[in-house]
C-alpha cells in the first residue's frame, strides 16, 4: 500500500535529502569549527564557539530549504541530490535572497 494521501510519503524525498544532507553539513561544520577556531585563537572554547555557531547556520538553513522546497521534491534521491542539498544547506541566504529577487518571495 502506497500513501498517495500520506503527506510523509510525498515528502519522503525530500526527508531524506534534507536528512543526509544534514548528517554530512554536522560532520562539515565540526572541521570547519576546528579550521577556523584554531585560525582564530586555537582554544577549546572558540572551536566549540565557532562549531555551534556554524551548526545553528545548516539546521536554519534546512528548516528553510524544507519549507521553502519540500513540496516540489519529487524526484528520487541520489547521490548527486544529497549534494545539491549539502550544498543549499551552506548556501541558503543566498538561495533565498534569489528567489526574492525573481519574486518568488511573496509569501510572507
Amino acid at each position: 500500500m502506497t500513501g498517495d494521501n500520506d503527506p510523509l510519503w510525498k515528502l519522503r524525498h525530500a526527508l531524506a535529502g534534507v536528512g543526509l544532507a544534514l548528517l554530512l553539513s554536522v560532520l562539515a561544520a565540526a572541521l570547519a569549527g576546528r579550521w577556523v577556531g584554531d585560525a582564530l585563537g586555537g582554544d577549546y572554547g572558540t572551536r566549540v564557539t565557532v562549531y555551534g555557531v556554524l551548526l545553528l547556520y545548516v539546521v536554519v538553513g534546512a528548516g528553510v530549504l524544507f519549507v521553502k522546497l519540500a513540496q516540489h521534491e519529487t524526484r528520487p534521491l541520489s547521490a548527486g541530490r544529497v549534494l545539491r542539498w549539502f550544498a543549499s544547506l551552506w548556501l541558503w541566504p543566498l538561495l533565498l535572497l534569489a528567489s526574492r529577487g525573481r519574486g518568488g518571495g511573496s509569501n510572507p
